[in-house]
């Protein structure tokens, strides 16, 4: 099970289940609960929201620029952290192949996806 909060259970529910198409499991005053394919993501109700800066959940997808260009299309922008192989669509390509791209979700929280050989 991973974990994020939000203040707005409402726009929670449309970001993880409308934009990023995770299945909505169960909702109640306390959490609004996601099937992250096979984990359960519990976006837990809460008065104050301190996201971290950093990664906090992540998937790994198949083809990372159409996944991109799909979430894009979804409203979803991508982060843009000025490092050394980061193209123009916020994919960034590590020394050993792996490519990531970061975005954030409503209240902050640092996403990723990405794709390994």
């Amino acid at each position: 099970m991973a974990f994020v909060a939000t203040r707005d259970p409402a726009r929670a529910k449309a970001f993880y289940g409308g934009v990023l198409g995770l299945s909505l499991l169960s909702e109640d005053g306390f959490a609004v609960v996601f099937d992250a394919n096979g984990t359960l993501l519990r976006v837990q109700i809460v008065r104050e929201v301190a996201p971290a800066q950093y990664t906090t959940l992540g998937w790994q997808v198949a083809d990372i620029a159409q996944k991109v260009a799909e979430l894009q299309q979804a409203g979803v922008k991508f982060e843009n952290y000025s490092i050394p192989n980061q193209d123009r669509s916020g994919i960034w390509t590590a020394p050993g192949g792996a490519r990531v791209a970061w975005f954030k979700d409503p209240e902050g929280y640092i996403l990723s996806i990405s794709q390994h050989e």
